[in-house]
């Protein structure tokens, strides 16, 4: 930290309202703060007995920060909350794209920065300053675009926010697939006897009108499996979003969602319009969001419990993890085979996928690749299209086996 910064703003003394207030600045960054936390925080200051900065930052990072990557947004608040007033103008200027750092970095910096911006009125334009011209260092690309890429891990509330709202205007698959069943067509291929016979009756057997039908069509079942464990816990709730949209279509959506333990979310999804308050009613009944991860004890109490009941009629799965299982065994692969012969297809949908140097080298990873028709990341909002247009086309996608031959 910067060697004149001061513990304190105005040296007020006010210990308990500025904790206060810079827990409201990492909430609205995208910290997960709650009351419970800022209450803990100001004991933790009080009974720690702060002697410097270092004393405070450390006590709030133990506090405050639950998670390694958000320790970078955490770093940046604490520079520009605990400060002079005339230092602000320089903390401004670091944050200028002069020198590019990590990637992480700067995008703590633009969540930070917008946390901040309510608070800091803008500096007053010189009086003799010429009018400037500001252009677009993304020239054609448009927010809408750079928003589609963007990793959901590192997208600021806002952006969150956005991206729901592109969610909903997807275009949903329609995956129509033909059944064993029958159904009137006029132009169908097939002679209905029954009902040409009963049109015959109206004519006293005199004629015979042939009467014609058709093979039925209809959407399978979706069955979504999401891992909400602290890795997977961002881009499982963006992904809930999408299986909200989805059951509004009419379709049959069973969700599931699992951690340490499996819980059936289907009804608290279709209870409610509002997405936000089905992801509220998800949060309510869940116990272990943002716990460890148990896949193989998961996939094994899907397979007794709920498999009879709704992966009937061709349902497609869709299994949203990492698949970092800490404890590998013989059941992990014998389940994943299980739930795989008894589905339509299993697609596999893995956000470390998004790294350009991924491979499958965790043990958990390569036990589950044999087992799954397809494999395709799961990061951002074009990832999601992907998905749509994959389902739509009913058809087996890029071949999982080769991850395990270049691993």
């Amino acid at each position: 930290m910067p060697d004149d910064l001061d513990l304190l703003p105005e040296h007020g003394g006010h210990l308990a309202e500025n904790v206060a207030y810079f827990a409201r600045a990492l909430r609205v960054a995208g910290l997960p703060i709650g009351p419970k936390s800022v209450l803990e925080a100001v004991q933790a200051v009080e009974a720690a007995g702060i002697g410097g900065r270092e004393d405070l930052y450390w006590t709030l990072h133990a506090v405050f920060v639950k998670k390694r990557e958000q320790s970078i947004v955490f770093d940046q608040a604490f520079r520009i909350f605990w400060r002079r007033r005339a230092l602000i103008e320089r903390m401004m200027a670091e944050m200028m794209p002069v020198a590019p750092g990590p990637e992480a970095r700067k995008e703590a910096l633009k969540r930070v920065a917008d946390a901040f911006a309510g608070d800091l009125p803008p500096p007053p334009p010189p009086p003799d300053e010429p009018p400037r011209m500001e252009l677009d260092a993304r020239l054609t690309v448009s927010d809408r675009e750079v928003l589609r890429q963007r990793d959901f891990e590192q997208m600021s509330a806002d952006e969150i926010a956005a991206a729901k709202r592109e969610i909903e205007r997807l275009v949903l698959p329609l995956d129509a697939v033909r059944t064993r069943r029958f159904t009137p067509d006029p132009h169908g291929s097939f002679v209905d006897p029954r009902r040409s016979l009963r049109a015959s009756l109206r004519t006293g057997g005199h004629s015979i009108e042939l009467r014609f039908r058709a093979p039925a069509e209809k959407r399978p079942p979706l069955v979504a499996i999401c891992d909400i464990s602290g890795s997977m816990s961002q881009y499982s709730r963006i992904f809930l979003h999408f299986l909200h949209a989805l059951s509004k279509t009419g379709r049959k959506v069973h969700s599931f969602v699992f951690a340490t333990e499996l819980t059936n979310v289907s009804r608290m999804l279709q209870a409610h319009r509002d997405p936000d308050l089905a992801l509220d009613a998800c949060g309510k009944a869940v116990r272990d969001w943002d716990g460890g991860t148990r896949i193989g004890a998961t996939l094994e109490r899907f397979n007794k419990q709920w498999a009879r009941r709704v992966l009937g009629q061709g349902a497609i799965v869709l299994f949203i993890s990492d698949g970092l299982e800490r404890q590998v065994g013989p059941d992990l692969a014998r389940e994943m085979d299980r739930l795989h012969r008894s589905s339509r297809r299993l697609i596999w949908l893995n956000p470390l996928l998004r790294f350009d140097g991924f491979a499958a080298k965790a043990e958990g990873i390569r036990t589950l690749l044999p087992y799954v028709d397809d494999f395709r990341t799961l990061h951002n909002l074009d990832s999601i299209a992907d998905l749509c247009r994959a389902l739509g086309e009913n058809g087996r996608g890029s071949d999982p086996a080769k991850w395990l031959q270049v691993a």
